[in-house]
């Protein structure tokens, strides 16, 4: 009789025979559910303008944001975050200040068409000021007005819960802005109003597409002194205990897959939701190799989403979302 080797009687290559197999034993799960799905508006009239450097994402106009919502709606995407164009931008930002804005009409308009729509609002300078910076600067030598952006920031997120938004979510990597925005809406008595911090925000070069789609690249210098240097994971979490302890009640990483490291170490560490968002850059790379018929943009793009799941993101800002939809029906 032919002796067999005695294999491990828990070998897990049994598991993975068939694809119900492998899909009854999956560690990590992917729903429509965990997406959120970024959107741009901009100001003007009857104008769907394609975003170059990003295939397949638009800027909106407002007559236009409605017919687009209602399908973002039926493919299944419960939450979004738009990102205003303004028709004019200053040194103050002053458009996202105002009740009439691009972001607050936007705002309104999405709870109007699809009032079940979550709507996780962008408080960030950058898209509404001539500077393309993230904060109140002074003209003189362009460095950071810590305290003046805080109040901006305060003013900014009451202007857009006024207007509807559901969430608030500060970007800008400013010291006290979770704790100023928070003290803001609980004077406005919006005090069931979350705020999802990008606690962790990398100085990250695959941010340039959003930049163009935005139109918000900072005319002088760049952000690396108050976004955090990609070197460091230390100071991450440290960022992150510090909006904690001030009252965030989700935080985000982002790049996300640059920054699997970062979301796994934020999730063990931390007993608050973690959202990756990933950026346009992660988007684009992946739409122009498939383009090229270099990667299968599905497998690809699926995988990459799974990947920051499984480091421990409960959420995810993706451009994939409206793919994702079709891909996981």
């Amino acid at each position: 009789m032919t002796a067999f080797p005695a294999y491990p009687t828990t070998r897990p290559r049994r598991l993975r025979r068939n694809p119900v197999m492998r899909n009854l034993v999956a560690e990590t799960s992917l729903h429509m559910d965990n997406l959120i799905y970024p959107i741009f508006v901009r100001h003007g009239k009857d104008d769907v303008r394609p975003i170059a450097s990003m295939p397949g994402q638009v800027q909106w106009t407002l007559d236009k944001l409605g017919a687009e919502i209602k399908d973002i709606r039926a493919r299944g995407i419960k939450a979004i975050m738009p990102f205003g164009i303004p028709e004019h931008k200053d040194p103050e930002g002053s458009d996202n200040l105002s009740p009439n804005g691009i972001m607050a009409n936007a705002i309104r308009l999405i709870k109007d068409t699809c009032p079940d729509m979550m709507v996780i609002s962008d408080i960030c300078l950058c898209d509404y000021s001539s500077w393309g910076h993230c904060c109140i600067v002074d003209p003189s030598n362009h460095h950071l007005l810590n305290e003046p952006t805080l109040r901006y920031l305060a003013k900014a997120a009451v202007n857009h819960v006024q207007a509807g938004a559901d969430m608030v979510a500060p970007s800008g990597m400013v010291d006290g802005m979770v704790a100023s925005i928070r003290h803001g809406l609980n004077e406005a008595s919006f005090i069931y109003t979350p705020i999802m911090s990008y606690a962790v925000k990398y100085a990250s070069a695959f941010y340039g597409p959003f930049r163009d789609a935005a139109e918000c690249a900072p005319k002088f210098g760049d952000r690396s002194t108050y976004q955090m240097d990609v070197r460091n994971t230390k100071e991450a979490l440290k960022e992150v205990s510090l909006d904690v302890a001030e009252g965030c009640d989700i935080v985000m990483v982002k790049p996300a897959m640059p920054c699997l490291d970062i979301i796994k170490s934020v999730s063990d560490e931390f007993e608050v939701p973690v959202a990756g968002f990933q950026v346009s850059g992660e988007y684009t790379m992946i739409e122009a190799a498939a383009e090229k018929g270099w990667l299968d943009k599905k497998k690809v793009a699926l995988e990459s989403l799974w990947a920051i799941r499984r480091a421990g993101a409960t959420m995810i800002f993706t451009y994939f979302a409206k793919d994702a939809a079709e891909w996981l029906a």
